[in-house]
């Protein structure tokens, strides 16, 4: 990246800020985001790209979350340039520079009824071996975390890469695929009912997954 872009994005970036909310929610941006372009937001940062440049895109955390900025930038070291990931240019202050990747995510897959071709799952699934193999541990992979691209997945968050344990997230979603996307291929299902399936996923009390999914086959009339 030239330094005289970095420059200006770095100054434009300086006049916003990104604050984080309570109970998992998305953060809040607020400044001036003149030649920036809002792509993504989540729960600790908000990612932007510059329209005079838009190969790149600019992770910039909340102030209270600016000692993760250091830890996915190691996982990105780790990743080496993997091309089930985006790529890591630099990790400054606020903000990562990472490669702008195109694509909708598995979440607006179902929200729009656009199938998800098996290769992409396999994708993810080859994606999680890749960085276990480089002693990460990768987790939070979700529907919004995940990109189509020409038929094939590209993973777009690692930060938690580093952390322990297993949500579980990902073999939930991919038992889920496996077994039952096809009731619903092809068909646009409401946002208001992927939020809800999501709601309960977070609250549910009972571990067992198959119990879940049965719990949310209840709903499928809403899909039909």
């Amino acid at each position: 990246m030239e330094k005289d872009i970095l420059i200006v994005v770095d100054e434009l970036l300086s006049q916003i800020k990104i604050t984080s909310n309570t109970n998992n929610k998305p953060v809040t941006i607020s400044g001036n985001v003149h030649d920036l372009r809002c792509i993504g937001i989540g729960t600790d940062a908000a990612v932007f790209q510059y329209v005079h440049e838009p190969s790149y895109a600019f992770k910039l955390y909340a102030d209270e979350k600016r000692d993760k900025i250091q830890t996915e930038a190691k996982v990105y070291k780790e990743l080496n340039g993997s091309p089930y990931f985006s790529k890591c240019f630099g990790a400054y202050d606020r903000y990562l520079v990472l490669s702008f990747e195109s694509g909708i995510t598995l979440y607006d897959c179902l929200l729009q009824g656009i199938h998800i071709p098996s290769r992409a799952i396999a994708d993810v699934e080859n994606a999680r071996i890749y960085a276990q193999q480089q002693n990460l541990n990768p987790r939070d992979i979700h529907l919004k975390n995940i990109l189509l691209q020409n038929g094939r997945a590209k993973v777009i968050d690692v930060s938690e890469y580093l952390k322990p344990g297993n949500d579980h997230r990902w073999e939930h979603l991919k038992k889920a695929y496996d077994e039952y996307y096809h009731i619903v291929d092809g068909k646009a299902i409401p946002i208001w009912l992927l939020e809800t399936i999501q709601r309960w996923y977070n609250q549910r009390n009972n571990p067992s997954i198959e119990e879940f999914i049965k719990d949310v086959l209840k709903l499928k009339v809403f899909w039909k």
